[in-house]
């Protein structure tokens, strides 16, 4: 299968584990069930006969307050197997009432990200053909194919001399001035050169007003089916050689591919391996002893229940069942408990696991040990002015410390909160960088003290809450 790299995950619980510690601290508990969940797909995709079908996966429901790493977690799992991912807010499905958007666009955007995986992996494939192609369209535009030119009177009088001659005369010629063409480009002569190419204009979108209703779909169907109607439109550009080349890539490497087959297997890859993300589960809660809103969110809650329970919802691409999609909910569960939700729901989230709040070690690693560490990502961004960032450790440790007490004394946002403090805390370096004349920076201390004093004094910190 040519998409059998899609969704499929070879590697142990353990193996997963250490992958998410690359980028997510803490939160081993939360990192075992979702290493254990994608190893059970494993396994149930080496059974055979009717067990595979009767095997579903166990659904996880992450209880934590914002900023622990519930969704992160959900996203990197996702890219670790490079499964469709869709991350969608329940309180959504809240906003207009019972005439909001429909719920079963989850799956039809699921549906969308496997057709975006399954056309570029499908892409990548015949690249090497479609850059052989491209670069003989790029000859046609240097070398155009010569025309054959008839004589009307000859033809009618059965004189065909001079077609012959130049039949015979022109393909030499042609041929040698595109072989010398074709030279010039290999050596990278030509890459700089402006050409006149002709593209296909995309399409506007015709009908708006389907867009944020439950009749969104329809809108998309109608317009791909007026879209297929009407004739496209080129307009010619002048571009650089290089740029025609990744523009008549694309355009070659489109036409080699397959959108039926692209979409078939799409809606497999989606049934198989989707992996949906539902944040905020515990604002669709309803509170015991409470009424008015809350109707509505016990009906988004029975809404949702038959996409988690399995059914077929119909795409532009297909059917597409949910009975093997992955489903993780999450939610910070402050003001209402797990057991709010109902009990059909509650049912279809057999694995819960609480996140613990982030603690002054635990920020300490976040800003250094992850691959996309923020004050890596500082660094990185500061030395495109040419200034070097030096953090020494008590400076990181101080800044821990801050982020832990900011917390616990006002709204725990987790690691969202060194953001604020390291804005703050390097402001006048980022708006000074361009002009300084010393361009080595040492973060000490002191350095964090001075510059967030405002914070050390402050102990109501209300300006500073995102």
């Amino acid at each position: 299968m040519a998409n059998a790299a899609l969704g499929v995950n070879e590697q142990t619980p353990r193996q997963i584990v250490a992958e998410l510690d690359k980028y997510i601290v803490g939160q081993a508990e939360a990192k075992k069930s979702v290493a254990i969940a994608l190893r059970n797909r494993w396994r149930s995709r080496q059974l055979t006969g009717p067990m595979q079908d009767e095997v579903i996966p166990k659904n996880i429901l992450m209880i934590g307050s914002t900023g622990v790493g519930k969704t992160e977690i959900a996203r990197r799992l996702a890219k670790l197997v490079k499964a469709p991912f869709v991350k969608v807010e329940a309180t959504k499905f809240t906003e207009v009432g019972y005439v909001g958007r429909d719920v079963e666009t989850i799956v039809r955007d699921l549906a969308e990200a496997a057709v975006r995986m399954v056309r570029q992996q499908r892409m990548d494939a015949v690249q090497e053909k479609a850059a052989a192609l491209a670069e003989e369209r790029i000859l046609d535009v240097f070398v155009p194919q010569p025309k054959k030119t008839q004589n009307p009177l000859g033809r009618l009088f059965g004189g065909g001399d001079d077609e012959a001659e130049t039949t015979e005369q022109e393909p030499k010629k042609y041929q040698a001035g595109r072989d010398w063409v074709k030279k010039r480009l290999t050596k990278g002569e030509l890459e700089k050169e402006l050409i006149e190419v002709e593209v296909e204009e995309s399409s506007r979108p015709m009908i708006g007003m389907f867009s944020g209703s439950s009749l969104e779909n329809m809108g998309d169907n109608i317009q791909d089916m007026l879209g297929n109607m009407m004739p496209k439109r080129h307009r010619k550009r002048k571009v650089t050689v290089a740029e025609a080349r990744k523009i008549f890539t694309q355009q070659e490497a489109e036409k080699l591919i397959d959108m039926d087959a692209v979409s078939e297997e799409a809606c497999q890859v989606a049934e198989r391996c989707g992996i949906v993300f539902l944040d905020e589960i515990d604002k669709v809660a309803v509170h015991d002893g409470t009424g008015g809103a809350d109707v509505s969110r016990e009906g988004v809650q029975r809404d949702i229940l038959p996409i988690v329970e399995g059914t077929t919802v119909m795409t532009k691409y297909g059917p597409v069942k949910t009975d093997h999609v992955l489903f993780i909910a999450a939610g910070a569960f402050h003001l209402a408990k797990p057991s709010d939700l109902i009990p059909e729901l509650q049912g279809r989230f057999p694995i819960r696991v609480e996140l613990q709040s982030l603690r002054k070690e635990d920020f300490e690693k976040i800003l250094t040990e992850p691959q996309n560490a923020l004050l890596k990502q500082y660094r990185a961004l500061l030395e495109t002015e040419g200034v070097e960032l030096e953090f020494r450790p008590e400076a990181i440790s101080r800044i821990a410390q801050l982020a832990c007490d900011v917390n616990d004394q006002s709204e725990d946002i987790g690691a969202r909160r060194l953001h604020t403090l390291l804005e703050k805390l390097l402001e006048d370096v980022s708006f000074d960088a361009p002009d300084m004349e010393e361009k080595h920076v040492v973060v000490d201390e002191a350095y964090v003290d001075t510059k967030l004093a405002d914070i050390v004094v402050n102990r109501d910190l209300t300006q500073y809450i995102l």
